[in-house]
């Protein structure tokens, strides 16, 4: 499996430091040689490459306004996700329908947990494909490999009386988030600086009940 690791540009994050590891710097490399390989860094933007590369900054400031939430009850799901061990992917299938809520972290406020809604992931032959299929607010697109235990999705937002835009239309509805399976039976991803509300959009699923 594929692992992208380079130093940073920070492109529209330059308030979260350089680090030595860099997806921008990967998809700049690839781009001059004229993307010879087919991979998640032909597709991805440049400013979404940035929002992974500061993905760390941006978890930990989430997580820390967070736990000044005064419900007890969300800063206990969240400290309990967070503490999750991450698994390999390796034999997991994601397709199939699963129950999605999305937690935001820092920003407008501390914390809110939304209820469970539904989602579904497809495998076209070309890769997993996921759609939130309830609720206002949605999200739509593919996931890509990064490594054993994290995938990288490309999506974009729209609400549900909309026709989903296509990734890569702007940043008023692209997507990216890391994904993890942190259980048996789930898994979750993490949406670092997204447009709306908050600074960490989690969305978790398990099987569809």
């Amino acid at each position: 499996m594929h692992r992208i690791f380079l130093p940073l540009l920070a492109l529209g994050l330059s308030t979260f430091p350089v680090t030595a590891q860099s997806l921008v710097q990967e998809k700049l490399d690839m781009e001059r040689a004229g993307f010879e390989k087919d991979t998640v860094m032909q597709q991805i933007t440049y400013r979404d490459a940035a929002r992974l590369d500061a993905y760390e900054r941006i978890r930990a400031d989430a997580l820390k306004q967070a736990r000044t939430s005064p419900t007890a009850t969300d800063i206990a799901l969240l400290e309990e996700i967070d503490q999750r061990e991450q698994r390999t992917f390796e034999g997991f299938d994601l397709s199939g329908d699963w129950e999605c809520r999305t937690i935001k972290a820092g920003g407008l406020v501390p914390l809110v947990v939304y209820d469970w809604f539904r989602c579904r992931v497809s495998d076209d032959g070309a890769g997993w494909a996921l759609e939130k299929l309830t609720g206002s607010q949605r999200t739509r697109g593919r996931f890509f490999t990064h490594s054993d235990t994290r995938l990288i999705y490309l999506g974009s937002y729209f609400v549900s009386s909309d026709r989903p835009p296509s990734y890569g239309a702007g940043r008023a509805s692209d997507q990216v988030a890391y994904v993890f399976r942190d259980r048996e039976d789930g898994w979750r991803m993490e949406f670092p600086a997204p447009e709306r509300e908050s600074e960490l959009d989690i969305l978790e699923f398990r099987h569809a009940r």
